[in-house]
C-alpha cells in the first residue's frame, strides 16, 4: 500500500483514489473547488490533525482493497444466514449510499449538464433506481425474507398471504430487471463510468461511487435470484411434496 503524505494536494489523493472522496465528505473538506491544497493546508483550515486524517485515509484504503479481494461463497449459506448477510452487506450499504449518490448526482447534473446533456440520463436512470431499492429492500425485509427464514425451520408448507414463496420472489425478480435497466443506462451514458478530461473532482467520485454502486448490485443480485431464491423455492416444493406423501 502506498504511503500517504501530508503534502499531497486534496484533489490529487481523490484523482488517484476517488473513493477517498467519501472521507473527505464527513470532514468537510473541499475536494473540488479547493483541491488544489496540501491536505495539510486544508486539514489546519479545518481545525483537523493532519495526521489523524491520513490515518482515515489508510484505514478506508484497506477496507477497500479488502472488500475487492474478498468474495462471499453464498452458495455454502443457509437459507437464513444469507439473508442475513444481504441485508448486513449489500442493503447496509445501499442505505448509506444512496442519499449520498442522490445528492451529487444532482450537484454534477446541474453544475455540467449543458456541457454533458448525457448526466441528465444518469441523473434520471439514478432517481428511478434509488425509489425502487427503497421499496424493495423493505418488502424483502419486511415480507420475504422473513418468509424465508420460516420456511427453513419448518416442517410443512408454512401458510402465508402470499401463497406460494414464489409469487414474491418473482416480482423482486421482476424489480431486479427494473435496477439493470436503470443501471445499464448510467453505464452507457458515462461510457462505462470514464470520466472526461476536463472532469472535475466531484464528477469523478461520483463515476467512482457508480461503478461500485453496479458492482454491488450484481453481487447483490446474483446472491438472490441464483442462489437465494432458488433455494427456498426449492425447498418449499420438497415440503410440499413430503405432505402430499
Amino acid at each position: 500500500m502506498t504511503t500517504l503524505n501530508a503534502e499531497t494536494t486534496v484533489g490529487e489523493l481523490v484523482k488517484i483514489r476517488p473513493a477517498r472522496a467519501r472521507i473527505f465528505e464527513q470532514l468537510k473538506i473541499d475536494y473540488c473547488c479547493g483541491g488544489k491544497v496540501p491536505l495539510a493546508e486544508a486539514c489546519a483550515k479545518r481545525g483537523l490533525d493532519a495526521e489523524a486524517v491520513l490515518d482515515q485515509l489508510q484505514k478506508a484504503d484497506a477496507e477497500a482493497e479488502q472488500r475487492d479481494n474478498t468474495l462471499v461463497d453464498a452458495d455454502a449459506m443457509g437459507l437464513t444466514e444469507l439473508a442475513d448477510h444481504i441485508e448486513q452487506v449489500h442493503h447496509a450499504y445501499l442505505r448509506e449510499e444512496l442519499p449520498r449518490l442522490d445528492q451529487m448526482t444532482d450537484r454534477v447534473f446541474r453544475v455540467h449538464g449543458e456541457h454533458e446533456p448525457r448526466l441528465a440520463d444518469v441523473r434520471r436512470a439514478f432517481v428511478a433506481l434509488k425509489d425502487e431499492l427503497t421499496s424493495h429492500m423493505m418488502k424483502e425485509e419486511q415480507i420475504l425474507f422473513p418468509m424465508i427464514r420460516q420456511l427453513e425451520s419448518a416442517t410443512s408448507v408454512p401458510e402465508s398471504h402470499c401463497g406460494s414463496i414464489t409469487n414474491p420472489i418473482r416480482q423482486m425478480e421482476a424489480e431486479h430487471d427494473n435496477a439493470g435497466n436503470a443501471l445499464e443506462i448510467m453505464n452507457k451514458a458515462t461510457d462505462g463510468y470514464q470520466p472526461p478530461e476536463w472532469a472535475c473532482n466531484t464528477y469523478r467520485a461520483m463515476l467512482d461511487s457508480l461503478d461500485t454502486l453496479e458492482k454491488d448490485m450484481h453481487q447483490h443480485i446474483h446472491k438472490e435470484n441464483n442462489v437465494l431464491f432458488l433455494k427456498a423455492a426449492k425447498l418449499e416444493a420438497e415440503l410440499a411434496a413430503k405432505g402430499r406423501a
